[in-house]
């Protein structure tokens, strides 16, 4: 069974990585088509309907999951197929008033959106682009709801395939649909962004389509699992709905976390922009944080969400066990990973803002979007921890702490943003949802020390040495980049890959290096230890 369960979370966590690639690099002709007022339209759509999808679908998948997988272990099979069964009718149902909110509330976002006349977009533009998205509310939380259940199931490549078949579906209808209207209809850009942002109801589509098909060929081994019901367990679909939602919650509020902490920006950002009689660049400022640096930010982010996935179980066996000693072997382990991991993530797209900007969007001659590139990059740090305390929380079955965490955190940016902003503008964004973002993670880290009794001594000992390699792979990446750039230019994209590329390979050896030497690594990756002195000897 464990060597099926790493089967299972290797396909899926594949398919998740290879959509988050495919869903990063589309950018790049995306941006090259609509441009500015484009990217900053998209995102106005996008982040509402993220929001809706989060709330309607998000926690669905996994809590679906541990509840067809709970019953299925009691040999209870038509519990969860009565839930599968009445499920499907209930998403699709909530589905479509999801669908006819968000449609009907489309005048009321856009009209806080556009706050001055101004700005590029109009209040209609931005009404077109939230509608034209609305529709695929109608289809993903049914589709979430199907991949839950294969889950629970312990059969991943269903959601795996489903999750890559639809970034596939949907970019390719994206980038073409966008080409046609611009190029060859002689179209608007509001008219392209549209048909964007309903390329995600076209995705969804062809993943349904995906996961039909893998129902049907799976069919007659469920209902051979049917025969061996032992139906001892009568359960009412209130209570299975209910036990469902409880679960799904606090994933629904960590999912929706980042996209939260956005939709304060899309509906403060113009206004406050507007204030200070900025509204004329307001939309390229907001397209250039929330789209354009945001995307490569998160790369790291993919980190700690992997984390999140694999750590519920492990922390929660120990603390359900009270295997004191294991449970802060986990935590200690789960901190300083992710340190490990992501700062030095951070650091270099801070440090490489510039030809790492130039690559994904193109030379910008006012050095506006490597600046915020740089600046925002330390916030992946806190992304990161965010994510990966919540999901301890999880584990520790305090998850009321994670909601109470991050509706702290969000108030703190909602109060702040506007007056940050008029200060700093772009910059004071960043500044809001850092100090939102640390405040949550602290009430986080407290509650862990309170319940899991632990102590942070050796996780902050630790940290101090991943910051000093850090500095030191700090160094020699700069002097590295500052000596190509003698030679390469960042206004090229592909003199650009050269450089991120030489530089990074520099910061890897640099930082492998001392973390080999110091033996760190062997302390972070135990498991590793023998594979990684083999090579090194077989190198000498």
């Amino acid at each position: 069974m464990s060597s099926k369960l790493i089967r299972g979370t290797f396909i899926l966590t594949l398919g998740t990585y290879i959509s988050k690639i495919l869903g990063l690099f589309y950018v790049i002709p995306f941006y090259a088509l609509v441009g500015e007022q484009g990217v900053a339209l998209y995102q106005y759509g996008y982040v509402p309907y993220t929001i809706f999808l989060s709330i309607g679908s998000a926690g669905i998948p996994l809590s679906v999951s541990k509840f067809v997988s709970k019953y299925n272990a009691l040999g209870e099979y038509a519990v969860g197929r009565k839930l599968f069964q009445s499920g499907l009718a209930f998403m699709f149902v909530s589905g479509f008033f999801s669908f006819l909110a968000l449609y009907m509330l489309a005048p009321m976002f856009a009209e806080i959106i556009i706050a001055d006349e101004d700005q590029l977009s109009t209040v209609s533009d931005v009404v077109a682009v939230i509608r034209a998205v609305s529709f695929a509310l109608i289809v993903v939380p049914f589709m979430s709801l199907i991949r839950g259940f294969f889950q629970g199931h312990q059969s991943m490549g269903p959601s795996a395939v489903s999750q890559v078949i639809e970034q596939i579906v949907r970019i390719t209808f994206l980038l073409i649909g966008v080409f046609v209207v611009l190029q060859i209809l002689d179209g608007t850009v509001v008219e392209a962004v549209q048909l964007a942002t309903f390329a995600a109801f076209v995705g969804a589509i062809g993943s349904l389509g995906v996961l039909i098909w893998y129902w049907y060929k799976r069919k007659p081994y469920l209902d051979n699992l049917l025969k061996e019901d032992k139906g001892t367990i009568d359960i009412s679909i209130k209570e299975i709905f209910k036990e469902i939602f409880v679960s799904a919650v606090p994933f629904v509020i960590v999912g929706a976390a980042t996209m939260l902490f956005q939709f304060v920006d899309i509906l403060t950002f113009n206004r406050a922009m507007a204030d200070i009689g900025r509204a004329n660049v307001a939309e390229q400022y907001f397209s250039t944080l929330n789209f354009k640096a945001h995307k490569i930010v998160i790369i790291p982010v993919s980190l700690a969400t992997a984390f999140s996935l694999t750590l519920v179980p492990l922390i929660t066996a120990a603390y359900v066990n009270r295997n004191w000693i294991h449970l802060k072997k986990q935590l200690n382990q789960t901190f300083q990973v992710l340190l490990f991991l992501t700062l030095p993530a951070s650091v270099g797209i801070a440090l490489l803002s510039e030809p790492i900007y130039t690559f994904f969007y193109g030379y910008d001659p006012t050095g506006f979007g490597p600046n915020i590139l740089a600046k925002y990059a330390p916030v992946a740090v806190l992304f990161a921890l965010f994510s990966v305390t919540a999901a301890i929380l999880q584990g520790l079955n305090e998850q009321k702490f994670t909601i109470f965490s991050l509706l702290f955190g969000l108030f703190l940016k909602l109060i702040l943003n506007i007056p940050l902003i008029k200060l700093f503008e772009t910059e004071g964004a960043i500044i809001a949802t850092a100090i939102g973002y640390t405040c949550a993670i602290v009430v986080n880290l407290l509650v862990i020390r309170h319940y899991a009794q632990y102590r942070y001594r050796l996780v902050f000992r630790r940290s101090i040495l991943i910051f000093l390699f850090n500095a030191a792979m700090f160094i020699a990446v700069y002097l590295f980049y500052q000596f190509t750039a003698l030679f390469l230019s960042t206004e090229s994209r592909i003199q650009s890959m050269i450089m991120i590329l030489l530089s990074a390979l520099v910061g890897v050896i640099v930082y492998f290096y001392l973390s080999v030497k110091s033996k760190l690594l062997y302390f972070l990756f135990p498991d590793q230890r023998k594979k990684i002195e083999h090579r090194i000897s077989q190198n000498k």
